[in-house]
């Protein structure tokens, strides 16, 4: 687990034992940083683009829904396929907003944020339908425990027992599309049959069309809780113009360092294993990792979808345009490199540490890894005492 340890290692990001912040118009070293109206100029950019983002996540869970309604209502391999692509574009759209976690915000506030709801992971695909082996596993045929299947049951029921049981969100729903990912060399193949002849298909319709309404409804709520007609979270968050920097640049470091380069990328180099594959059913994970890239690189530059403003990366141009020249480049460089992946993620991992796969996907690693050191040079400078653990 040398690889895992690594990236550990640099999610401790700045020092300091938390997030915490020097006093605003000053840096780590005590020299001047950004004024405060400065910082409040670039947290109410960031505040307009995570509602776009958001705005963007949910016509996307919309459209998902819409496709998914007329698999139930006429169940055929083409309107099967128009699901899966439904869903492949609707996770393209939410990808970006993971850049908007691990900061306690409406997303995954610990008291009610729906996170955990929408995106959680790894899944133990038993708990939701049949595996291979096992028939009659999953609430899907497990009509005696659960008579009928409803919003209430299902939000319930996720995570109850164990954190890989999971019954909601996006990998859920993309379990009940494609099915369980058996092979070695491509995603899996759910029958249309399992809507249409199959034991318990009204229930499986059932489960699939209740999962797209959730969906829904927790994205609406998050980004209304960043609404500029009064969204409470804005409103707090815009109150505090310092901390809200540093949340934003904790969201950009534990997305980058902890979650995708740890979590998600070291630990299945590391073990080899597709059940460590973010979306293993669809092997949509290389999208899922360039996204998150994404994400970070347009909380850091203020690209967001159709609401661009003044940016951290605007901040630290002023202070250290090396620094802000650096980091831009990394993260230009790391997305490339995952556009220039020989093959999918789950084959990218298996093999010797040797071959094309691993080499390339290990260099993406490194990468990450190394801007996670430049994003951490960032909180510094910026005056914010930050780890990127999650």
């Amino acid at each position: 687990m040398v690889l895992v340890a690594a990236m550990a290692l640099a999610a401790c990001g700045s020092d300091g034992d938390g997030d915490q912040a020097d006093p605003p118009g000053t840096t780590a070293a005590g020299g001047a940083g950004p004024s405060e109206e400065q910082e409040l100029e670039v947290a109410t950019a960031y505040a307009d683009g995570v509602l776009a983002a958001y705005d963007e996540s949910i016509a996307g869970a919309e459209d998902l829904r819409a496709a998914l309604d007329a698999l139930v209502a006429g169940p055929t391999d083409a309107t099967l396929g128009a699901a899966k692509e439904a869903w492949l574009v609707a996770r393209d759209a939410y990808g970006p907003t993971e850049a908007f976690r691990f900061y306690d915000g409406p997303i995954d506030d610990p008291e009610d944020g729906p996170e955990g709801q929408v995106n959680a992971w790894p899944m133990d695909e038993a708990h939701v339908d049949y595996v291979e082996g096992n028939p009659g596993a999953g609430i899907v045929n497990m009509a005696a425990e659960f008579p009928e299947i409803t919003t209430d049951v299902l939000e319930s029921a996720n995570e109850e027992g164990g954190e890989t049981n999971i019954s909601t969100g996006w990998h859920a729903i993309e379990f009940l599309l494609w099915g369980q990912d058996l092979s070695e060399d491509g995603p899996g193949a759910r029958p249309v049959s399992d809507y249409t002849t199959a034991p318990n298909a009204a229930r499986r319709a059932t489960y699939l069309t209740l999962l797209a309404d959730l969906l829904v409804e927790d994205l609406t709520g998050v980004r209304d809780q960043w609404d500029s007609d009064g969204g409470a979270y804005r409103t707090e968050f815009l109150a505090d113009p310092h901390a809200a920097l540093s949340s934003i640049v904790r969201g950009i470091g534990a997305l980058n360092t902890g979650e995708l380069g740890g979590e998600r990328m070291a630990v299945a180099y590391e073990t080899k294993d597709q059940e460590d594959e973010h979306s293993c059913f669809s092997d949509n994970t290389t999208a899922d990792v360039r996204n998150n890239l994404l994400g970070v690189q347009m909380v850091y530059t203020g690209g967001y979808p159709g609401a661009s403003g003044p940016s951290v990366s605007g901040l630290v141009a002023e202070l250290d345009p090396d620094l802000d020249a650096t980091l831009r480049e990394q993260l230009g460089a790391s997305i490339a490199l995952v556009d220039d992946w020989p093959t999918t993620f789950d084959r990218m991992i298996s093999g010797e540490d040797d071959g094309q796969g691993r080499t390339a996907f290990l260099a993406t690693v490194t990468a990450i890894e190394d801007q996670g050191t430049t994003l951490a040079q960032v909180a510094d400078l910026l005056g914010i005492q930050v780890n990127f653990e999650v």
